[in-house]
């Protein structure tokens, strides 16, 4: 046991080491693999977006490092572009039918706590009614966006909807977050400080969501008295 703990904590090192020097890194692997580096890239985008267990994986901050390589020249912005493109909207069909799936096998219950049917149908209700501006939303939040394709599957979404808003979320976010890479990250201020910048990209990640939540709670909140 303590063996295995050892190893789950020279992971968990090795994964903030990569996330932190995402610039290096991705230079290895395009030194490494070439244009099999497209190929990596697609399938780390189609996993955190397509597969609910792994929602840890750095989107928003690899697409940054990807679009400073383009700047550089050692990939080809145009190809990497619609490869990510695919990669994502790919990746939150999947989600979607995943969830789509196992919503009416799951949510069948009557009088369970969680599992419940009503539950079901509330999910439907709010994914009809606010589903597209989730999704959009979700593209930019990590952990969020890797869980919300699979919500609007359980809650059964429209799926015409659903992929509308898809390709138009998955659009938006690889141009915005890789594009910003390819023309600010090989400014000298910002080449020096990678870290801070990744880390800056992942709080300007999280805003979108909080601001939702806080306007949410702010309308839910009852007025008070004149």
């Amino acid at each position: 046991m303590a063996e295995l703990l050892a190893q789950a904590w020279q992971f968990l090192v090795y994964a903030f080491n990569v996330f932190m020097h995402l610039d290096k890194h991705l230079g290895a692997v395009i030194q490494s693999y070439g244009s099999w580096t497209y190929l990596i890239l697609f399938l780390i985008i189609f996993c955190e977006t397509g597969l609910v267990v792994t929602p840890i994986l750095p989107g928003d901050s690899l697409l940054f490092a990807i679009g400073v390589f383009c700047g550089l020249g050692h990939l080809d912005i145009y190809l990497t572009l619609a490869l990510l493109c695919l990669a994502a909207v790919l990746g939150d069909s999947v989600n979607y039918g995943v969830g789509k799936y196992m919503g009416p096998k799951v949510f069948h219950y009557e009088n369970s706590r969680i599992f419940r049917k009503e539950y079901l149908a509330k999910t439907h209700a709010f994914y009809e009614k606010y589903g597209g501006k989730t999704i959009i939303i979700a593209r930019f939040v990590p952990i969020v966006r890797t869980f919300a394709p699979f919500v609007a599957g359980v809650g059964a979404m429209t799926y015409g909807k659903f992929l509308a808003y898809n390709v138009a979320g998955g659009v938006l976010w690889v141009f915005v977050v890789t594009l910003a890479g390819f023309f600010f990250g090989n400014i000298p201020v910002v080449k020096n400080n990678f870290t801070a910048v990744i880390m800056g990209i992942v709080f300007v990640s999280i805003l979108p969501g909080l601001v939702e939540y806080l306007r949410h709670r702010r309308s839910a909140a009852p007025k008070s008295a004149a």
